[in-house]
């Protein structure tokens, strides 16, 4: 609240002469301003507004340092730091009618209010000073939208951070887990090596046992099994091996099926093999597939791993310039949903890809227009939380020399009284502290650096966002 208006220094028009901004301003005006304006001191920790209170007047800091910032995520974001000489609050010609943050004075301060009933008369009888007011709101308008631009790429790296960490802690937390698993299960290797070695088999025999075991290790092409015929072949191994009187019969099933080793082809072996040496060479051949199912468990994460870096590298376009690049536009799309995977997964969302196979490969800005997808995908997935039945449509296609992408969901929609304003800077429907309203902003920005258009289609269960731009830029 303000403070109450007491005796003070007096405010002379030298004073307002002084500040660079009204020293061109005739005196006769600075002395109107004067005149109106409301004169009070703020004392440390007072507020001259706070967020969502309607604006009072045009503020003059006389003297005294004031704080202007936002609260993001339960932090205080400082957007700008007001001392002597600084303008704030409503400007000539400016629609605003709350405030945007909380202005709070940090060191003891003079300040000089014009009300807000009096820009009307001001830009009516005094052209000078409303041309002033305007150049500093122009320039105001400039420096908060390059920072909240700036707000909303870290907000955007954030989410993007978030669930790549998330992604690569599962395969990670893998490799882990495999190794320490395989160095545990090779140190009880020295008990079936002395089985094994006092096996005694001729060299048929031996080559025999070899071929199969490295035949099904060899073999990519593992059978597809449903969960019930799995179930019920690992059951006639398990029978096969307790029928031998194998011991750990039910793990060595479950190993033998998996590489294709059915109770068929057991019969088959032990018609090689001496009865007497059936159990080792079986829990020898069983410790090899083990071995090799946990080495290929972390190739497979370690695979993953270095998927994810290269999405990381294409998504952000690094080691390449910012100029226009012929590229398959389906590869940002992809990498995009890689890195928001994570928040799709999170919220159960079928995403389908309907990708047109004729379209070619369009000149573009890769690290631009992948911005232009995640801000995309990540309202739609927003919209798409708590949805039963989620889907997420990401579709292309070609019409004659342009490229169009729809990014279309089955969410609830967009209401018809804010579908106007969802493209205005600084529009948000989230939040606070969860979106700047600058992401369709970014996106409009960068379709229009493409020479192309982006539009909206809503109703309840369909909201389609169709970007649209040339192939040939």
């Amino acid at each position: 609240m303000l403070g109450e208006p007491i005796p003070m220094k007096q405010i002379l028009v030298e004073d307002l002469q002084s500040n660079v901004i009204l020293s061109n301003v005739p005196e006769n005006q600075l002395q109107w301003l004067i005149d109106e304006s409301r004169h009070y001191t703020l004392e440390a920790g007072e507020f001259l507004a706070s967020t969502g209170e309607p604006v009072s007047g045009t503020h003059f800091i006389m003297s005294g340092r004031i704080e202007l910032y936002r609260l993001q995520n339960n932090q205080k974001l400082v957007v700008a730091e007001l001392v002597k000489d600084s303008i704030t609050g409503i400007l000539p010609f400016s629609r605003a009618k709350l405030s945007i943050a909380n202005i709070q004075c940090v060191v003891p301060a003079q300040v000089m209010t014009l009300p807000i009933g009096k820009l009307r008369e001001m830009i009516r009888l005094h052209f000078e000073l409303t041309q002033v007011l305007v150049h500093v709101m122009t320039s105001r308008v400039k420096e908060f939208t390059e920072l909240e631009q700036q707000n909303e790429k870290m907000m955007a790296l954030g989410k993007l951070s978030a669930g790549l960490a998330h992604e690569l802690n599962n395969p990670a937390a893998a490799i882990v887990r495999g190794s320490a698993s395989l160095k545990k299960h090779l140190q009880s290797q020295p008990e079936s090596f002395k089985e094994l070695i006092s096996v005694r088999m001729d060299a048929a025999e031996v080559d025999f046992v070899n071929e199969k075991m490295f035949a099904a290790i060899r073999n990519t092409q593992r059978p597809m099994l449903t969960m019930m015929e799995r179930s019920e072949m690992e059951d006639e191994v398990s029978d096969w091996l307790m029928d031998e009187k194998i011991r750990e019969s039910m793990d060595m099933a479950e190993n033998f099926v998996e590489f294709g080793f059915t109770a068929d082809v057991l019969d088959g072996i032990k018609k090689h093999i001496p009865s007497a040496h059936i159990a080792p060479i079986l829990r020898w051949i069983n410790n090899n597939f083990t071995t090799e199912r946990m080495v290929a468990d972390m190739q497979d994460a370690s695979k993953r791993i270095g998927d994810l870096i290269s999405s990381v590298k294409n998504f952000t376009h690094m080691d390449r310039g910012g100029d226009k690049e012929v590229i398959d536009i389906r590869v940002g799309i992809r990498n995009t949903l890689v890195l928001l995977n994570h928040k799709i997964k999170r919220a159960n969302i079928e995403v389908v890809e309907d990708f047109d196979e004729s379209l070619p490969p369009i000149n573009a800005m890769v690290g631009e227009l992948n911005q232009v997808w995640t801000n995309l995908i990540d309202n739609a997935s927003d919209a798409l939380e708590s949805q039963k039945g989620a889907k997420l449509i990401i579709r292309t296609r070609l019409d004659h020399e342009f490229a169009k992408v729809s990014i279309i969901d089955n969410g609830p929609g967009i209401p018809k009284d804010i579908k106007s304003k969802i493209f205005d800077p600084f529009f948000t429907t989230k939040e606070i502290g969860k979106g700047t309203g600058l992401g369709l902003d970014v996106v409009t920005r960068i379709v229009k650096q493409h020479r192309g258009s982006v539009t909206v289609t809503s109703e309840p269960g369909h909201t389609e966002f169709l970007v649209c731009f040339p192939i040939n830029g």
